[in-house]
């Protein structure tokens, strides 16, 4: 049940494709997305870079870029090393030099790490 059903301001769900209602959308279901990669076949390459004004930042590249398993995989390493971090270009960046931290954390979790 709709939260409006019944009312004047009921509105149907339409499709998002064809705006036609649901009930009668003839589109084709959308396709599932790709395969997730799993972490022994993928390659983290880890570093630290120095930024602005002396920061340092961990940065690891060579991940598949699924943002799901990027985002989970980025809560876990924060949590490992104590620090907050983000996910830029499809990489992820963990605030402070954790170089050793991150890796071994990987290898735990299965990634290779080179």
């Amino acid at each position: 049940m709709r939260l409006f059903e019944g009312t004047p301001f009921d509105i149907p769900p339409t499709c998002d494709r064809c705006n036609a209602l649901a009930s009668e959308c003839q589109c084709a279901p959308e396709p599932e997305s790709q395969p997730l990669i799993p972490p022994h076949k993928q390659r983290a390459r880890v570093a630290v870079e120095n930024r602005k004004r002396g920061k340092r930042m961990t940065v690891i590249r060579g991940l598949d870029n699924n943002s799901a398993q990027l985002a989970d995989l980025l809560t876990q390493l924060k949590h490992h090393c104590g620090g907050g971090g983000t996910i830029r270009d499809g990489n992820l960046e963990i605030q402070g030099s954790h170089l050793e931290r991150v890796s071994t954390a990987l290898l735990e979790l299965g990634y290779r790490v080179g």
